[in-house]
């Protein structure tokens, strides 16, 4: 049981193109309190947001007049390890915080469970203590590939460094409780969604129940 406010809380995650909003989206329309890292690390970083200053600090350049340039810091910190780990040690702590605060909101406490969707769960120190159990949105990587570059007009070249700078799907799946195959079509999705939906729903009602102690 994750340690976030005593609430039953799920992991979403998968590879870029995988289709995790998508599978959040049928999930949050049954009911699912859903917190997207993604959205958060976008408000956190609009113009003049909370984490414009320390951006423009320590990457000089990529801000001006308190709008970051998106594509110069994509550029200063892709496949540059460093520089990332610069990047994460501002931004993450400020998503933790975010996302502890949407998590102590009335629709979160009222609703039956916590979706907490992050790109990076797995590589996020700590996250097996924030969350209840793991659910990895798995495509393979040439439907990645179709999917980015057809619908989002994303160069190849670009999809192919995302995909080598993320954990390998392989290792994505063994820390997974629970895998959404979204291979197929969107009644496929949705069908997957409902029957997880069903098995939270009956975890978060035990999560919820006292706990005896056997002496």
């Amino acid at each position: 049981m994750t340690a976030a406010l005593n609430r039953f809380v799920v992991g979403l995650t998968g590879g870029i193109g995988s289709g995790k909003s998508s599978a959040a989206a049928h999930f949050a329309q049954l009911g699912a309190f859903v917190i997207d890292a993604d959205a958060q690390s976008h408000a956190l970083t609009q113009a003049h947001g909370p984490a414009i200053p320390a951006i423009a600090a320590a990457f000089p350049g990529v801000v001006s007049d308190g709008e970051l340039n998106r594509v110069a810091l994509r550029t200063r910190v892709f496949d540059q390890p460093a520089e990332r780990a610069k990047l994460e040690a501002i931004l993450h702590p400020m998503i933790r915080v975010a996302s502890q605060q949407a998590l102590a909101t009335p629709e979160a406490a009222t609703a039956p469970y916590v979706m907490h969707m992050v790109p990076l769960l797995f590589e996020s120190k700590g996250y097996a203590d924030r969350i209840s159990c793991a659910v990895v949105v798995d495509v393979d990587e040439a439907i990645q590939i179709d999917r980015v570059t057809r619908i989002r007009g994303v160069p190849l070249a670009t999809v192919k460094q995302i995909i080598n700078s993320q954990m390998s799907r392989a290792n994505k799946l063994l820390r997974a409780q629970f895998v959404i195959d979204n291979s197929g079509p969107e009644s496929m999705l949705a069908a997957q969604v409902g029957n997880l939906h069903r098995v939270f729903l009956a975890n978060a009602a035990l999560a919820k129940l006292p706990r005896v102690t056997v002496l």
